[in-house]
């Protein structure tokens, strides 16, 4: 050893012993383990630096101990160790028989850890003693007996320590000694133990170790009175299984080495006592939980079983959102998000009153029937913030499976619930506002009819009690308001739609778009393009010009777009000037942004001729017109029909009914019969790509063909619809608001219609009837004598 590795100082450790020990001493750093002085611990020595160490130390009987940081560091270094260790006595040495060492060592003193002079074969450094500071006799006596008593409480309350215990806790002669004794027989730490070996004051440590005494008492209290009660004859099954479930994540918890398939199977229980279950929803859980505690725990079926669980326990069995009942706010609401469709508000705010009167009544179930664009969907997220709900949505556009909507049963690889549980486990509440979108574009092959499915679903009588494959239990429906979207109602299977409340929501009219435009689309879409609305102003002109020649549908899908258009132009001309001067958006500037219009009248242009006539349609898109043409050829015998077009089968027999019914009564409209003897007629409708069919075309095809017969033009301005049979009769037809919304667009002066329509005009708006003059006929002669010029 080097000179100054001799010197040797005078400690005093307990009582009035004192101690010579070396200046410089070995290191053993140890894992997990804490040394205080007076207490005597067994090590259990195995790295290459730690046998050096205790090698050395064989020679002085002396060595540092300190604990490490993190236990995982193999060969730590000064900077890894607590900065105070302890100063023991090597008592006796072990071989371990090949596997290292074994050291009985007792605490001496703390000491300081200071930078190594040494650190191979075994690290090294200066001792550097830490002296417990003298505390007032008044400061230590109170806390010193609070540390007895405490010691003796948890002595009494563990049946297994021996009596024996408080003597020896009794007799310990100073405050620090008991303070370190008591705090190495504590279930502490290492953490906490290192910073009692750093304190210094005896007084501040006892206070510390009191506090753990404290805890440990209210354990011990907790364990005892649990025994008692799971002990009890009284107690019912059901609590006693949980009493010592609890005991049991208790022990687990002190002890800090639970099976990890236990803490599992503990943790899916507490999610299940949390989640409210039903009785039946709750065996069933049960019987999975136990079911997943038998398996290994590699077992393969374990995920499949905890994944099933988590749904159960994660599904809204019992939450449920409280309806907002306040019927102004609620109508404030709906107009701030929604122009005009009154019906759909007065239905909304029905419900509310019924739901004020009578809580428990069931929720209908609505379906919004419209072209595309109307706003259907974001009427359903506007619905759910007026009653205060949370808003789910699942699309059925081009689902086939009936599992989409029933779930997978669970023998299958990666089965799941279907798209109603799925849609309310991320809702969170069982009584969302759910919007099932697209529901007649529905499909079905060889896996099911998701159509089928769905009528449980829509079915206040059944829903519930739904039935889902996956989770196997019946949950509740009844509580949710259901919103189905459709843009007809001719793909919707008859027993489905019977279970809905159709409600329509027909297209717009030109100024109801001006309006959602002024004040939704255009600051929607400025503050979309980052545009500030003081530096950008969009006036009436341009807006009309979009709605009158650059759109032509019966939602405001497309007017939106090209509103974006004209903000993205006008984000580029403002982007990276400071200084640019505020945008006015005219009809100049839309006309110079979107280029030439794609829609223009046409009308008058078309029927120049005779035989073209101009129909009105009903389709999925809302309403529309169309050209009918017919020509008259020689040709053979007799009379040859030749229909284009891509006509159905209803609109075939439409038009060989107006053909029958001009050869009945060709004299009284100024037909030669002896045309007919003879002659091709041609029935075309023009956009052939695009399927027709349907009956209301009758009349158009009877003007059309008397007008290519007679050579009599038909006016432009006029657009016809109706049924006709074979006696002349004009017969009523659907979506009559629809065709005259588009009539209007088109800029249609006079629309023709059967008379027992007259019923359906209410639903016209009144500036669409101040704009258009409308025809009510009986007849095939009315039609054609409003219809066709005069022959003079």
């Amino acid at each position: 050893m080097a000179e100054s590795d001799q010197e040797t100082q005078t400690h005093v450790v307990a009582g009035q012993e004192s101690v010579e020990i070396p200046a410089v001493l070995p290191v053993l750093p140890v894992r997990d383990v804490v040394v205080f002085p007076g207490v005597t611990v067994p090590l259990a020595v195995g790295r290459e630096k730690s046998l050096a160490a205790l090698e050395e130390a064989s020679e002085s009987g002396f060595l540092i101990v300190a604990s490490q940081r993190d236990p995982a560091t193999e060969d730590p270094e000064y900077d890894q160790l607590h900065p105070v260790g302890c100063v023991v006595r090597v008592i006796r040495i072990i071989d371990a028989r090949g596997h290292g060492k074994q050291a009985i060592v007792v605490g001496v003193v703390r000491t300081r850890l200071s930078p190594p002079i040494a650190d191979a074969p075994a690290m090294r450094m200066r001792l550097d003693v830490l002296e417990d500071v003298d505390p007032a006799p008044s400061d230590t006596d109170a806390v010193w007996k609070n540390v007895v008593a405490l010691a003796h409480r948890v002595i009494d309350l563990h049946d297994d320590y021996p009596d024996d215990w408080k003597t020896f806790v009794s007799g310990i002669p100073g405050a620090g000694l008991l303070a370190d004794v008591v705090a190495s027989t504590l279930p502490l730490p290492p953490e906490e133990k290192a910073l009692l070996l750093a304190e210094t004051n005896p007084t501040l440590r006892l206070e510390r170790v009191a506090a753990h005494l404290e805890r440990e008492v209210t354990i011990a209290e907790t364990q005892r009175a649990l025994n008692r009660d799971s002990d009890s004859d009284d107690i019912e099954p059901g609590r006693r299984e949980r009493l010592l479930r609890r005991r049991m994540r208790e022990l687990e918890k002190e002890l800090g080495d639970a099976d990890p398939s236990i803490r599992e199977a503990e943790e899916l229980r507490e999610r299940i006592d949390a989640a409210n279950l039903p009785e039946a929803a709750r065996e069933q859980a049960e019987r999975e939980l136990k079911r997943l505690a038998a398996l290994p725990q590699l077992a393969p079926d374990r995920h499949l079983i905890r994944t099933y669980i988590e749904w159960m326990a994660d599904l809204p069995w019992s939450e449920e959102s409280e309806d907002k009942l306040d019927l102004p706010a609620a109508r404030e609401i709906l107009d701030a998000d929604h122009h005009d469709l009154e019906k759909v508000k007065d239905r909304i705010l029905e419900f509310l009153a019924v739901r004020k009167l009578a809580p428990d009544a069931k929720s209908p179930i609505l379906c919004f029937v419209g072209p595309p664009g109307v706003g259907k969907t974001s009427l359903g997220r506007s619905i759910a913030r007026t009653m205060g709900r949370t808003f789910a949505r699942a699309s059925l556009g081009g689902v086939r499976d009936e599992a989409e909507i029933r779930g997978h049963r669970r023998t299958y690889v990666g089965a799941m619930p279907g798209r109603i549980i799925q849609s309310l486990r991320r809702a969170g509440t069982r009584n969302p506002i759910f919007l099932l979108d697209e529901i007649d574009k529905l499909g079905g092959d060889f896996r099911g009819d998701p159509s089928s499915a769905l009528l449980e679903v829509l079915d206040p009588e059944q829903n519930h009690a739904f039935s889902d494959h996956y989770i196997e239990i019946a949950f509740d429906l009844s509580r949710v308001l259901f919103i189905a979207t459709a843009n007809t109602l001719s793909t919707i299977p008859p027993a489905l739609l019977d279970r809905m409340e159709v409600i329509e929501l027909p297209g717009y009219t030109e100024r109801d778009k001006l309006v959602i435009a002024r004040r939704h689309l255009v600051p929607k879409q400025i503050e979309a393009h980052g545009l500030a609305p003081e530096r950008i102003r969009v006036g009436d002109d341009a807006l009309d010009k979009i709605v009158r020649e650059y759109t032509r549908e019966a939602g405001v899908r497309n007017l939106d777009r090209f509103i974006a258009t004209l903000m993205r132009k006008a984000a580029r001309r403002t982007a990276g000037k400071s200084e640019a001067p505020a945008i006015e958006i005219d009809a100049e500037f839309v006309a110079d942004a979107l280029g030439a219009p794609p829609h223009l009248p046409e009308a008058a242009e078309r029927t120049e001729m005779p035989g073209v006539v101009v129909g009105l349609a009903h389709t999925s898109h809302g309403g529309d017109i169309l050209f009918i043409e017919a020509t008259v050829a020689r040709a053979g015998d007799g009379v040859r029909l030749r229909l284009t077009g891509q006509l159905g089968e209803v609109m075939r027999e439409s038009a060989e009914a107006a053909l029958s019914w001009v050869r009945a009564n060709a004299e009284k409209i100024g037909v030669a019969p002896a045309i007919f003897e003879s002659c091709e007629i041609h029935l075309h409708v023009p956009a052939g790509a695009v399927p027709k069919d349907g009956p209301s075309a009758g009349v158009t095809l009877v003007t059309a063909l008397v007008s290519a017969l007679t050579g009599r033009k038909a006016s432009g301005k006029i657009a016809m619809t109706g049924e006709i049979s074979l006696r002349g009769r004009v017969l009523p037809v659907g979506g009559i608001k629809d065709k005259i919304l588009a009539a209007s667009r088109a800029g249609i002066d006079t629309v023709i219609l059967p008379r027992r329509n007259e019923k359906d005009l209410v639903d016209v708006p009144d500036e669409v009837r101040s704009q258009i003059e409308l025809q009510l006929v009986d007849t095939i002669e009315e039609v054609l004598e409003q219809a066709l010029e005069d022959p003079d």
